[in-house]
């Protein structure tokens, strides 16, 4: 999408992404290997009664949505960053999720007129309609020759 296709209150939907075991336990292993991410046996002992994704991995796949959904060729170059995250409910293997974005402002910079600024909140539910992701993300686009990548 460009920029100029976003507006507030526009409601973005995406998914289903199957969570599998391999890459909890990929992603762990390599970023978050902590045990309830990355031992199975010991997981069922916990307070989450299983294995866990890392909340870093559920905003990956947040992420990886978001692109296909929505910035894949669009003049996004950056974002500031989060006003918060928040992972209210644990993501586990075999969970499918399914992103839902709100556009919250679309506007162009006061400082930098060429750059479009949208504040966007973005939820992961999984298949019982269970919150496992809330974020509210801030991206920058590049208006100023309309360049977007593929």
């Amino acid at each position: 999408m460009r920029f100029a296709d976003f507006h507030v209150g526009q409601i973005i939907e995406a998914g289903p992404h199957e969570v599998t075991t391999d890459e909890v336990l990929a992603f762990a292993r390599r970023y978050d290997p902590q045990w309830f991410h990355t031992d199975p046996e010991a997981a069922v002992g916990s307070r989450f009664g299983g294995l866990i994704a890392s909340g870093w991995h559920t905003c990956g796949i947040a992420m990886r949505m978001v692109v296909d959904a929505a910035l894949r060729g669009s003049e996004s170059f950056a974002s500031p960053g989060l006003q918060y995250v928040k992972w209210p409910h644990p993501v586990r293997p075999g969970d499918a999720l399914r992103l839902r974005v709100e556009v919250l402002e679309a506007r162009t910079s006061a400082r930098q007129p060429t750059t479009g600024v949208l504040r966007w909140r973005w939820q992961l539910f999984n298949q019982d309609a269970v919150l496992v992701l809330d974020l509210e993300a801030t991206s920058f686009f590049d208006l100023a020759q309309g360049r977007a990548h593929g």
